[in-house]
């Protein structure tokens, strides 16, 4: 009894608190004259249309980054003899993309922070359109590698600029969601590429202009469509508003209050006039990096954003800030060293499956037998495209909608588990998952592995960047971002590199190796500060 009224009494606490949450909450919204932070009033926007078309216009934007780093998985085998690709060659193209996002963390992470996202999303991806169809054209190996270094120096800030931009336009509670939604946004691109190349690389395209100068074959078709969500996505953003956390954050309160009442209209039917958030508080008066420099002049002149911007870096190199960046751009550069060094080259190695099995009359082998397809011979060879190789599109596809299925189950769980406990077992399993390929004897058993792994890194990937979002204000949100992907795709950079010079070591070293570092990001994943639910600042 003495128990039960224990229990009781704990009860009755807990219920007389959500109560008294609830009735304060209901008060911040219905007191005109109260100046309400940006947390209070995104959430008094709802949740509706408007956030329905944000995610749909993020879709063609989102593809946009997956073709840029993907599409010359699926371009190597039909190109190879076109351009005398050695495997040195597809290591290298793989890796430039992300020479070219290094190269560009900080300029594109400094603009977004300072000078907004929508123009920069706009202007950014009809760039990258441009760079797409730049290497369509290409003629040679040194053409293709120009243009998809510029292709990566541009697609960085789109990308680093969508995840704050869709951050600040939700509230706590769908946060999370949000960043496992645009995951599936990038595996839905991971679905589209192959059924492209499915349907455009078979073909047998061999046009030629100028004296036989120029060729265009369908791997130059491929590139061309790709551009395609690139330059949609741009005229998109054009008619989209600025984000009201960086309009509040620059001083602009007048115009945040604008497309709060906008975004609440569109979500709800009712008036402008009857948003409930009259006033908002002013957060340029109540910085808290002014120590190191993190100085914002409410409504400033492009010059001042620029000079300020540059002080606005700072705060990242003394703590509180530096310990956390330096933990999650390390975790981001292990995820993405060993998930899209395997991703990048699963095609090829499904394409050594599909090799192997036309070549042996449709019997199979041991993934370590099958992977010798694509491993340099000494013997002297004519080049030959096998186009019979409908298997390795389907099997890419499998691959695809099992991370869909991954990111629509970790979207449920995310807020039930927690991202620390989240990235614990993702990276565990996929650690292990990508070992286990070692042994794998036949092709089913290496794609059912794949998938499981390319899944379980890909949602860890955002689940990261959740994190960041989450960990950094806003003046610093989307540089955080940009550096931490620029970490990441070091990462990735060094894996392609040196993943041809582990094949030729044997069929263990590449397997293992990949396995082992996502296995440690898992383990570092345990020192992360707890963020769910967390406001925006």
């Amino acid at each position: 009894m003495k128990n039960s009224s224990k229990e009781d009494v704990e009860n009755n606490i807990f219920t007389l608190s959500k109560t008294t949450e609830d009735v304060e909450k209901h008060r911040e919204l219905n007191e005109p004259n109260k100046a309400a932070d940006f947390e209070t009033a995104i959430t008094a926007t709802g949740f509706g249309k408007f956030n329905i078309i944000l995610i749909l216009i993020s879709v063609p934007t989102g593809w946009s980054s997956i073709f840029e780093t993907t599409t010359m998985s699926y371009v190597f085998p039909a190109a190879q003899c076109d351009l005398s690709l050695t495997l040195a060659n597809k290591g290298f193209l793989n890796a430039i993309t992300y020479i070219g996002m290094i190269s560009s963390a900080f300029v594109w992470g400094f603009l977004c922070d300072t000078l907004g996202r929508k123009r920069l999303l706009a202007i950014g991806l009809f760039l990258d359109g441009v760079f797409v169809i730049m290497s369509a054209s290409a003629q040679n190996i040194t053409l293709l590698i120009i243009s998809k270094f510029l292709g990566g120096f541009i697609i960085n800030g789109p990308f680093a600029a969508l995840t704050t931009y869709l951050s600040e336009f939700h509230c706590a509670k769908h946060r999370a969601r949000i960043q496992m939604m645009l995951g599936i946004v990038f595996s839905a691109g991971n679905v589209i590429l192959p059924l492209l190349a499915w349907g455009i690389l078979p073909l047998n395209l061999n046009y030629k202009a100028f004296d036989d100068s120029v060729e265009f074959h369908s791997w130059n078709l491929y590139l061309c469509i790709c551009a395609i969500p690139a330059l949609i996505s741009a005229i998109a953003f054009i008619f989209m508003p600025e984000s009201p956390k960086f309009l509040m954050t620059t001083g602009r309160n007048d115009k945040a209050l604008e497309v709060f009442k906008k975004v609440y209209c569109f979500n709800t039917g009712n008036e402008p006039e009857t948003f409930p958030i009259k006033q908002l508080i002013e957060e340029t008066k109540s910085n808290t990096d002014m120590k190191y420099g993190g100085k914002v002049t409410a409504n400033r002149t492009k010059m001042q954003a620029i000079k300020e911007g540059w002080q606005q870096i700072k705060p990242l190199f003394f703590p509180p800030h530096l310990p956390k960046i330096l933990l999650v751009c390390f975790m981001q550069m292990l995820i993405m060293m060993s998930l899209n060094t395997l991703r990048l080259w699963l095609p090829q190695i499904f394409q050594a499956i599909n090799d192997y099995q036309f070549y042996n009359n449709g019997t199979t082998a041991s993934l370590c037998t099958m992977l010798d397809q694509i491993r340099p011979s000494n013997k002297s060879q004519v080049c030959e495209v096998n186009l019979n190789n409908a298997s390795v599109y389907i099997n890419s596809i499998i691959v695809a909608v099992i991370t869909i299925i991954g990111y629509v189950l970790a979207g449920i769980l995310i807020n039930a588990l927690g991202k620390k406990r989240l990235l614990n077992v993702l990276g565990v399993i996929a650690g292990l998952c990508a070992m286990s390929m070692y042994f794998a004897e036949n092709s089913l058993t290496t794609i059912i592995l794949s998938s499981l792994f390319v899944s379980l890194g890909s949602i860890s990937i955002n689940v990261i960047l959740a994190v960041v979002v989450d960990l950094f204000p806003t003046t610093l949100r989307t540089m955080t971002i940009s550096v931490t992907m620029m970490l990441g795709r070091s990462g990735a950079m060094l894996g392609n590199l040196v993943f041809p010079t582990l094949l030729q070591l044997g069929c263990a070293p590449p397997f293992f190796s990949v396995g082992a570092v996502i296995i440690i990001c898992a383990f570092l994943s345990c020192f992360l500060p707890n963020t769910d639910m967390k406001a925006l600042q």
